[in-house]
């Protein structure tokens, strides 16, 4: 189908966009589980399969050490701009399966929703980004302006093997920006861009007492009990103020300017509303900040998970043998991850109990923490371009998870990332009855042509 304008096109092929989405979705891409490699190699082939259908060239399924990456350019507009796209085809594992409402993997429409699992994270951003390139390969035969793709395999184990690609085919990817179809916006009622994530390092912890578990009753109160050691421990991480109570975690700290302050807090924020969507009776978390704050632009450490002893039904008087923990941090400029798990690590060294033996693994990778300048005309493109789809102006936010992807482009390639993705926070990505709003596709797919369009006029 070719002579249509792009707008066109979409609203001619919309059923077939929905439906490429849906067998999209149906591939149990999940990549953090051994068991579903067939997935993943189901879904970069159907990726490298569906950018040949658009128009792209030279599309390829490249290896990494782990999951491969799914390449493809189209560079015939002389003179004009090339931006790297980037997204990601794997998906967060589907447990608990019990709590979904239909079958993870069979992609279900429901009152104007699709649910399914990676539908908005990040296949539903994924498909729309293309489906705008195809609207112009297909529809008007041409692009605006040079585009190259990569959309990897690995997001969601933190792009593991992506910043050793990115090194090796820096001179492939060389562009003028990155645009994302990863990285979700904020809210659903308020047209965002995201400018900054936080990074992300981790660490687990073990504390061992005795060579086996033992009776409560005939060795309590002789030997060290893990559990308590680890307890008193992973308390002295924090101080009564809730800040991290570690030796050098600041160090590198950028205290935020007044004026950074006074853009946070004048973004709408219903503090109310938000503790009441997440079921929390009360905010929390170091002294001094706001909510808002505390999560864009201040750094954490956080306890992912306590285990040790027995947790079965009814009693069992046992002194653990081991106690385990898992401890990731999130990180803001200029903290970087491998200094600070030295830091908890020599922290938890320190402070380790009498009577127990103390483990630390540090995780490796990690990401670092990124951001774009505030005047970016990538940026600044971005938020022309919502303001004209939804009416109002969009407004600068920070993310206080962490996208791996903003860190890696710019050390490698010297390249800020702008996000342009058309899911929302409150889709239920990473938990049972993930959805992606219908309506969003129709925004994404005007935004994305709208974004291209401009970008081309501008050169």
């Amino acid at each position: 189908m070719t002579g249509l304008t792009p707008l066109d096109w979409v609203a001619a092929q919309h059923d077939g966009i929905l439906e490429t989405l849906c067998q999209f979705a149906a591939i149990s891409s999940v990549s953090t589980d051994p068991a579903y490699a067939a997935g993943m190699a189901e879904g970069a082939a159907f990726l490298a399969d569906h950018m040949a259908w658009c128009g792209l060239e030279n599309v390829v399924v490249a290896p990494t050490a782990g999951h491969p990456v799914v390449m493809g350019d189209w560079l015939h507009a002389e003179g004009q701009k090339t931006i790297l796209i980037y997204g990601h085809y794997d998906v967060q594992p589907p447990d608990p399966v019990e709590k979904w409402q239909s079958p993870p993997f069979e992609p279900m429409l429901r009152d104007g929703r699709l649910y399914g699992r990676g539908v908005s994270d990040d296949k539903g951003p994924v498909i729309v980004a293309l489906s705008a390139i195809a609207a112009f390969l297909r529809g008007a035969g041409k692009l605006p302006v040079n585009v190259k793709f990569l959309i990897e395999g690995e997001e969601e184990i933190g792009s593991a093997h992506l910043d050793a690609f990115v090194a090796e085919h820096a001179a492939a990817l060389g562009a003028d920006f990155v645009l994302s179809a990863d990285g979700a916006m904020w809210r659903v009622d308020l047209p965002t861009v995201t400018v900054a994530s936080r990074g992300l390092c981790a660490l687990e912890v073990t504390v061992t007492g005795a060579a086996k578990d033992l009776h409560s009753g005939r060795h309590g109160g002789s030997v060290a009990n893990p559990l308590q050691a680890l307890s008193r421990l992973l308390a002295s991480l924090h101080d009564e103020t809730g800040a991290v109570a570690v030796a050098g975690f600041y160090d590198q700290v950028l205290v935020p300017s007044a004026a950074e302050r006074a853009t946070v807090q004048a973004i709408p924020f219903d503090e109310p509303a938000y503790l009441q969507a997440v079921g929390a009776s009360e905010a929390a978390g170091e002294v001094g900040w706001s909510t808002l704050e505390r999560n864009w632009l201040r750094p954490t450490l956080e306890l992912n998970g306590i285990w040790g002893g027995y947790s079965g039904p009814g009693s069992k008087t046992v002194i653990p043998s081991e106690a385990h923990a898992k401890i990731t941090c999130r990180l803001v400029p200029d903290q970087a991850p491998g200094s600070i798990r030295d830091c908890v690590e020599t922290h938890l060294r320190r402070h380790c109990p009498p009577g127990v033996t103390l483990k630390v693994t540090q995780e490796p990778g990690g990401a670092q923490p990124s951001a774009i300048a505030s005047d970016h005309s990538g940026l600044h493109l971005a938020m022309q371009v919502l303001e004209e789809i939804y009416g109002e102006p969009a407004l600068q936010v920070r993310m206080g998870a962490t996208i791996p992807i903003g860190g890696i482009f710019k050390h490698r390639l010297g390249l800020d990332t702008v996000f342009f993705s058309f899911s929302t926070a409150d889709e239920d990505y990473h938990a049972p009855n993930e959805f992606f709003r219908i309506s969003r596709l129709h925004d994404g797919l005007r935004a994305w042509i709208r974004y291209l369009t401009l970008l081309g006029q501008a050169a």
